[in-house]
């Protein structure tokens, strides 16, 4: 069961998005929002004495009142690191999905996106793929490829030799479950590992990752 948070204004967009997700086999709207700040009250860096478990995805809008979606991701990515984060979006390139991705989403849908594709979208999100066009991608390759240059080395060198077969496993376009499945480990073993990888090399995504 992939459990998916929700965090949109719109009602209309909000609960849409309930239905599909509640009605499709194999996921849960696990909780809806309508502000960032709500949405951060109630995710736990610790599972014990929860009501609700921490969502597997989140969705968020990019254009949302109060807290804006840049600093709710920077928030949630300082609990949980390893979070999917999905941002919605009206414009497909608009300027704040490359600095959302930068803050540590994953990817992003845009709200037009047809039902079976942002289904089909958040189940490769949630196995280690990062739904985005080619332009935000080479947008975010060249800024990473500048910020990481001086200290890339370095950090590289904190790597066990696993970590860095994982890595590179996901630089060549590799999901989670591809990774687990090429190096005969557990799904669960892969995120630990990139855990690992993120503290080591000082990032919050599989964006910066790679």
């Amino acid at each position: 069961m992939i459990n998916v948070a929700v965090v949109e204004d719109n009602d209309t967009i909000r609960e849409g998005l309930k239905i599909l997700i509640d009605g499709t086999e194999g996921y849960k709207c696990s909780a809806v929002y309508t502000r960032g700040e709500t949405m951060i009250k109630n995710i736990k860096s610790s599972p014990e004495g929860m009501d609700f478990p921490n969502p597997d995805v989140i969705l968020i809008d990019i254009g949302l009142p109060g807290m804006n979606c840049i600093e709710g991701i920077k928030k949630i990515k300082s609990i949980l690191p390893d979070l999917t984060i999905l941002v919605l979006t009206i414009y497909e390139e608009n300027d704040l999905i490359f600095e959302a991705l930068c803050a540590g989403a994953s990817g992003y849908l845009v709200k037009k996106t047809p039902p079976s594709k942002l289904i089909e979208a958040i189940q490769h999100a949630y196995h280690g793929g990062t739904p985005m066009s080619s332009n935000i991608a080479r947008k975010v390759i060249e800024l990473f490829q500048q910020k990481k240059l001086s200290n890339q080395t370095s950090d590289m060198n904190l790597l066990t030799p696993a970590e860095k077969e994982i890595l590179d496993k996901l630089v060549e376009g590799s999901s989670f479950k591809a990774i687990a499945d090429t190096l005969i480990i557990n799904i669960d073993t892969v995120r630990f590992h990139f855990r690992n990888i993120y503290k080591k090399i000082h990032v919050y995504s599989q964006s910066e990752a790679v």
